[in-house]
């Protein structure tokens, strides 16, 4: 998966806006303004922090030893580090990236939820 494509997939999530509250090289991706990937476009290797149900966290962390890794700067519960350069299968990447976007909504207050419901 190249940059443009972790952006573009992560830009494709309903409401899901790119912020630069940080400095202008980490895009945050959002969903109504809570966080749901973090990362640095243009690092090499890239790489994008993603939430995680923190059982998961750690299975993942145990199947893919160095490529996820506990989150960087995060908490590391609920929060890991995924490297995508090439190792993972893009499909695991975006199927990491879609349970973080919908762990976060999950935690939205109901309204809100509803709000992303409506077309």
């Amino acid at each position: 998966m190249t940059p443009r494509q972790l952006r573009a997939f992560c830009l494709s999530f309903n409401a899901a806006v790119e912020d630069f509250p940080f400095n202008p090289e980490t895009s945050v991706f959002k969903v109504l303004g809570k966080l749901f990937a973090l990362t640095n476009l243009d690092a090499s290797p890239l790489k994008v922090n993603l939430k995680c149900d923190p059982q998961d966290a750690i299975r993942l962390r145990d199947q893919y030893p160095g490529l996820i890794v506990p989150g960087y700067h995060m908490n590391k519960r609920h929060w890991n580090t995924v490297t995508v350069d090439g190792e993972l299968p893009d499909r695991l990447v975006r199927e990491l990236a879609e349970d973080s976007y919908d762990l976060v909504v999950a935690g939205l207050p109901r309204a809100e939820r509803l709000r992303l419901d409506r077309p």
